[in-house]
């Protein structure tokens, strides 16, 4: 069970990364407010582009090990 909810838990994260930096709540981030240099930096196509690339990495994952779990479960 604890796999599964793994495979759940690293799926939404990676639809989450991968979304997220392109929505507008990226740009009204509390931290721009506490660090007000890194704005820049994160409001860079590059960084979101990045931010997005690990997303569908999780993704990636998600899917691999849910295909190794089928193989687990299936005994062979």
């Amino acid at each position: 069970m604890a796999a599964v909810l793994f495979c759940v838990f690293i799926f939404e994260l990676g639809l989450f990364l991968l979304v997220y930096p392109w929505l507008e709540l990226w740009n009204r981030n509390y931290l721009f407010e506490v660090f007000p240099a890194a704005r820049e930096f994160m409001l860079s196509q590059h960084v979101r582009g990045a931010v997005s690339g690990l997303g569908i990495l999780n993704l990636f994952i998600a899917v691999s090990e849910t295909i190794r779990l089928r193989r687990f479960s299936d005994g062979g």
